[in-house]
């Protein structure tokens, strides 16, 4: 049992990896698809937006197929539906035709996003304490995986459908062998459909509203991670006129202690307690983005950007595994909601903080995170309030 568990943990870190991996494989490739295509930077923006909207609809699907077929089904399947698409905004020569492209493609990510979680809180459940931040740290691992292998096919001279069409092989392969080790989860059983409908009519009102509480808590604070992503190095290039070289360390900042929190979230939360975690890792995120919003000087600002990214670092993971752990037979489900919420706030934060700065500076934008991350620590006791709190009383007690 030992054994399957680990092996079961393994392969959800291999599909976290994947996951990263495809994504950034299409990240790495945007500029040379909008040549080809020969869009604009405003059409490619508003193809971007129907690459969300597919992936938010993916994430509704698999959530409920994840509740009904099991992890086991969804997660591969969505593994090589994600693959397979990656190849489609390579071969386009028309924009409709690569907006359709998008929308497929983001269709399966937001598919294998969704499942992978899913399947990461049963993993979690099983091992009786925090797992769900280091799954997240190592998505963090397929981006550098897929800058590697994009640098290295463009320096080979492959093409554009060669590097996508081998990169997509090569995550099907990946998701079909990985997908013995998972563990054989819901589809609920008779038994397990039955407690389910126990536990909603015990709680009928009160789950419901917990689930959508943490998705809001979820678009506030994916809000500040997409707006960090967009405009951290923008906002040393023109607020404190840094040169591209430098400004660039800005978002390298965040990043890198975004990653290393992630590593570190799962032993804090063991010992403290996913609460504190939302709580005060919040309220490091504010003081550090409100140095970035006020400071004059380079080297505080790179502080502040350090501070907000450790800050946000293991905020999402929590809501996630709070969210399957609600309902472990609807975990799918209620996971889709919060990450659905999340991804919307992620593409909105870039375009709030756009629109705002037609009214004040860039630099003061960034209190909106400021006011966002404050919400988020006040609000941190909604993770005691769950229908299912034994890995959070685990996390707490240190067992």
């Amino acid at each position: 049992m030992e054994h399957s568990l680990r092996a079961a943990r393994v392969a959800t870190f291999v599909y976290f990896i994947l996951n990263g991996t495809l994504v950034g494989m299409w990240v790495v490739q945007i500029p040379a698809i909008e040549e080809r295509v020969g869009i604009s930077h405003a059409t490619l923006g508003g193809f971007l937006v129907l690459l969300g909207a597919g992936a938010f609809t993916g994430m509704q699907v698999a959530g409920r197929l994840a509740d009904r077929l099991g992890t086991r089904v969804v997660v591969p399947a969505a593994g090589v539906l994600c693959s397979a698409a990656l190849v489609l905004p390579s071969l386009p020569q028309a924009p409709w035709t690569l907006a359709g492209a998008l929308l497929v493609f983001g269709f399966g990510n937001g598919c294998l996003d969704v499942s992978m979680n899913a399947h990461a809180v049963h993993v979690e459940k099983a091992y009786n304490r925090p797992v769900m931040s280091a799954f997240h740290a190592t998505f963090s691992v397929g981006g550098v995986i897929a800058a590697l292998v994009g640098a290295g096919a463009a320096s080979a001279g492959m093409s554009l459908a060669a590097t996508l069409g081998a990169a997509g092989v090569v995550g099907i392969v990946t998701a079909l062998t990985s997908a013995r080790a998972l563990l054989p989860s819901a589809p609920a059983s008779a038994t397990t459909t039955a407690e389910g409908e126990a536990a909603s009519a015990a709680k009928p009102r009160t789950a419901p509203r917990h689930i959508w509480v943490l998705a809001a808590l979820a678009l506030m604070i994916m809000l500040c991670e997409g707006a960090a992503n967009d405009w951290s190095a923008l906002h040393l290039k023109t607020i404190l006129g840094a040169p591209s070289s430098t400004a660039a360390f800005g978002y390298g900042t965040y990043a890198a202690t975004m990653t290393i929190g992630r590593l570190l979230a799962d032993r804090l939360s063991t010992r403290v307690g996913p609460v504190a975690i939302l709580r005060y890792g919040s309220a490091m995120a504010a003081v550090g983005i409100t140095i970035v919003a006020l400071s004059p000087w380079i080297w505080p600002v790179f502080a502040g950007w350090a501070l907000f990214g450790l800050g946000l670092s293991g905020l999402i993971p929590q809501l996630f595994s709070a969210a399957g752990h609600a309902d472990p037979s609807a975990a799918g489900t209620n996971v889709s909601r919060v990450a659905g919420l999340g991804y919307l706030g992620m593409l909105a934060g870039p375009a709030v903080i756009g629109w705002m700065t037609h009214l004040v500076a860039l630099n003061h934008t960034f209190l909106l995170m400021t006011a966002l991350c404050v919400i988020a620590a006040a609000t941190a006791g909604i993770l005691r309030t769950g229908p299912d709190d034994r890995v959070r009383e685990m996390a707490q007690s240190g067992h």
